[in-house]
């Protein structure tokens, strides 16, 4: 599993011109990638990982402060593109096994007290955010 994580002022997230997913205060924006393999051990470790993670002002996490979360499902970031111009995808799983852990993943946050904003699992969607500082950090399990 895979995320990269933003640290922003705001961010949405729009499916067919109807916001899906919102946050409109400083908080985390999250692109989540699944591979072949990732389950429950994944799910727990990567929750606890946004949540307690301290990269908000003052080092301080998500769980710290209450920030809220939008989290995006993004096969593309198990792109492969070391060969030739056009990436391979083989390495992200497929929906039947991404989207139960995409959803798993959301839902861990919020047992543990997050507030989660999602995007569409597959859709076309427009992300917008306004990154602050900018600071971003990949995690990978």
């Amino acid at each position: 599993m895979r995320a990269v994580v933003q640290r922003v002022l705001s961010a949405s997230v729009v499916v067919d011109g109807v916001v899906v997913g919102a946050i409109d205060s400083p908080g985390l924006l999250v692109y989540l990638g699944v591979t072949h393999g990732d389950g429950e051990a994944e799910i727990g470790w990567m929750a606890r990982k946004l949540w307690g993670l301290r990269i908000l002002r003052d080092e301080q996490s998500a769980s710290d402060v209450g920030a809220p979360m939008l989290v995006v499902s993004q096969f593309t970031l198990y792109g492969d593109a070391r060969k030739g111009r056009r990436p391979t995808w083989q390495d992200a799983a497929p929906a039947a096994i991404s989207e139960p852990v995409y959803d798993g993943v959301c839902e861990a946050l919020v047992e543990l007290g997050a507030q989660v904003e999602r995007g569409v699992f597959g859709a076309d969607m427009a992300v917008t955010s306004v990154n602050d500082g900018p600071f971003t950090v990949l995690l990978e399990r």
